[in-house]
């Protein structure tokens, strides 16, 4: 377990300041930027040449990080109320399966490809296959599509992953510790679909509660109420086994239906975008390029393969949401970055047996979280460059 001190601290929101300045320099995301840094200053690079001055990946930093999960995922939640969800439930579904279909088939079939195991290869299906809510919500934010069309089969499409993954965790993890297997799976689901109803009915009646416990005059009050209900809802779920992204996002649903939505976004708005940058930047502190680089001839086949099928999966997507080609390609495009739930998986593979479950996939993970969140982001951002194209090609076929 790594100590922290004060002045590393200080370093880390040193380093995230950076990063920000820089990339509002180069007219980048701010995400990848966040990653790099994070990577640079962290224990496997400058922790290599001064470790005096590398910025540990400990307790406290790990802690910030879950809390900008947690707060993003809120956020996200506060965009669907759940009315809006249950009358999109049908397209939420298919471009949920139709994402799943397409995405997890490939990681599945890679593996076998490389001569890995079944559960190797689930596993391997579950890190290419999973977008990273965080991410993509942060980008969403960043960008101002969040209000646009194209936002909605991308929601839904993260809310249908994290249900799924949800379920898949618990499975995967009962199956690479080798105790108890698929019955103790049944009942690791079955806790976790428990406590997701009870969220949902807390969400579907708790409505007036909420407008009662969280109209305090005080902004401070108001603040602390909110983070109060937001993070202890969620760390209750992590403890039980149950995602703590897909919790805070029915807590947030559960808001969205109150007269304090706009409050909400006024006042957190900017303690969000902190942990939230602390979460990025822990994920470069915990990338080690050396071990990422004994992977590499997978991560390129792993990218070329994934990328495209996330684009068209996406694409489709927005089809079934009644989008134009031009919003579809956005939608495609939103949903190639992989992140925290990738990074998840790996640490179940890594409690396993054998080189592929401790060393390959964790060290590829790791790897591919980099390059797609990199990816993922400057793809959005530059979006319309390929809209362009997608124009001029639709107009010479027409021509």
């Amino acid at each position: 377990m790594a100590a922290m001190e004060l002045w590393q601290v200080g370093g880390l929101f040193v380093g995230i300041a950076v990063a920000g300045a820089v990339a509002t320099r180069v007219g980048l995301s701010v995400i990848p930027l966040y990653v790099v840094v994070g990577m640079l200053v962290g224990p496997n690079v400058l922790g290599r040449y001064a470790p005096e001055f590398a910025i540990p990946s400990g307790d406290i930093v790990t802690i910030l990080a879950e809390i900008g999960i947690v707060l993003l995922l809120f956020f996200l939640g506060l965009e669907f109320s759940l009315d809006r969800l249950m009358e999109a439930r049908r397209r939420i579904t298919g471009a949920g399966l139709l994402d799943l279909a397409i995405n997890f088939p490939v990681g599945v079939g890679l593996g076998l490809l490389f001569g890995w195991n079944l559960l190797e290869s689930v596993l391997l299906g579950g890190v290419v296959y999973i977008s990273s809510s965080a991410v993509i919500t942060k980008s969403l934010i960043d960008l101002g599509w969040i209000a646009n069309r194209e936002s909605e089969p991308m929601l839904g499409t993260l809310v249908f992953e994290d249900l799924f993954i949800a379920v898949y965790l618990a499975v995967v993890a009962a199956l690479v510790g080798g105790s108890g297997g698929l019955e103790t799976a049944a009942v690791d689901v079955a806790v976790a679909v428990a406590f997701l109803g009870v969220l949902l009915a807390g969400v579907w009646f708790g409505g007036p509660l909420f407008e009662r416990v969280f109209d305090a005059d005080s902004s401070e009050l108001f603040v602390l109420r909110v983070l109060a209900m937001a993070v202890f809802v969620a760390g209750v779920a992590l403890a039980i086994g149950v995602s703590e992204a897909v919790a805070a996002f029915f807590v947030g649903m559960g808001f969205s239906s109150t007269d304090h939505v706009e409050r909400i976004e006024r006042l957190l708005t900017p303690v969000r975008d902190i942990f939230a940058a602390v979460f990025f930047f822990y994920i470069g502190l915990g990338t080690d390029p050396l071990l990422v680089a004994t992977t590499v001839g997978l991560l390129a086949v792993a990218v070329v393969a994934t990328t495209p099928t996330k684009v068209v999966s996406g694409f489709y997507s927005g089809r079934i949401y009644g989008l134009d080609d031009r919003r579809s390609l956005r939608v495609g495009l939103g949903m190639v970055t992989r992140g925290e739930f990738s990074l998840i998986i790996a640490t179940v593979a890594a409690t396993g047996s054998g080189p592929v479950m401790t060393q390959v996939i964790p060290a590829f993970a790791v790897g591919y979280v980099l390059v797609m969140s990199i990816l993922g982001t400057v793809l959005m951002q530059y979006s319309g460059v390929l809209e362009g194209v997608l124009a001029r090609r639709r107009s010479e076929a027409a021509g």
